[in-house]
């Protein structure tokens, strides 16, 4: 009896052992494959929405996808202020502005992706957007800004395959903190207040250059002093994310 109770003992403990080893095999490809492929794990999609709280800088974005009249007043307006900011533009209007493209980049101004044709990437299948994205690094290509990295998805519209195939392509979904939504022209003074009343570290805003916002170059020439009587700076988006503890947040 007693020999046949040692017995069990040892096959147990054999076992016991190789449960063991087979929990951590399977814990160490789980987090292998969270490591290389983090979308497939996240619950609901993401975008980066906020630089680092530690630094004292901010991100002016603005969003160009038709029109050529009021982007010239954002310009000078930044040009006069010495400040740089982010242009998320769509391929197609890069296309019929090659001129304002250069301007933009003259200005030590950031380029950043809109797509090719403003239109909500949740409005098309995943291959549409995928050619949607292909023709638009197409675009930049051709302005020699091959590497750029940003994607604003239209309207800021995105789900998990998106985010997937953003990142499958080496672009990064950026969306933002601050709206203040100018393209409905509530006032000049209006929109100063949405950006500023909150403002921190580490925001990125969302302002627009196309025609529809009428309002924006004049809001600016409020915008910016305000902003840097708070002690912040400007900086584009690639000088925010290289700084530590970025943000991805939930975009519902």
């Amino acid at each position: 009896m007693g020999h046949f109770y040692v017995f069990n003992v040892r096959h147990w403990k054999r076992w016991g052992i190789v449960v063991i080893l087979i929990c951590v095999l399977g814990l160490f490809l789980w987090l292998q494959r969270a490591l290389l492929f983090p979308f497939f794990y996240d619950d609901e999609p993401t975008a980066v929405t906020k630089g680092s709280n530690e630094q004292p800088h901010v991100a002016l974005t603005f969003n160009i996808s038709w029109g050529d009249e009021r982007v010239h007043d954002i310009l000078k307006q930044l040009e006069e202020k010495d400040v740089q900011a982010t242009f998320f533009v769509s391929g197609e209007w890069a296309e019929r502005h090659p001129q304002i493209i250069e301007d933009i980049r003259e200005g030590s101004h950031e380029l950043g992706m809109l797509g090719y044709r403003y239109k909500s990437y949740l409005k098309q299948d995943i291959d549409a957007v995928r050619r949607d994205l292909f023709q638009a690094k197409h675009v930049f290509d051709k302005f020699d800004y091959s590497d750029v990295k940003w994607l604003r998805p239209p309207s800021g519209h995105f789900d998990d395959d998106i985010e997937a195939l953003a990142e499958q392509l080496g672009l990064t979904l950026i969306h933002w903190t601050i709206n203040p939504d100018d393209w409905k022209n509530p006032g000049t003074d209006i929109i100063v207040e949405n950006v500023v009343k909150d403002i921190e570290k580490g925001d990125i805003v969302l302002l627009h250059a196309s025609d529809a916002a009428k309002q924006t170059a004049g809001a600016l020439e409020k915008i910016i002093p305000h902003i840097q009587d708070k002690k912040l700076s400007f900086v584009t988006v690639s000088q925010l994310m290289s700084q530590v503890d970025t943000e991805a947040k939930l975009v519902e």
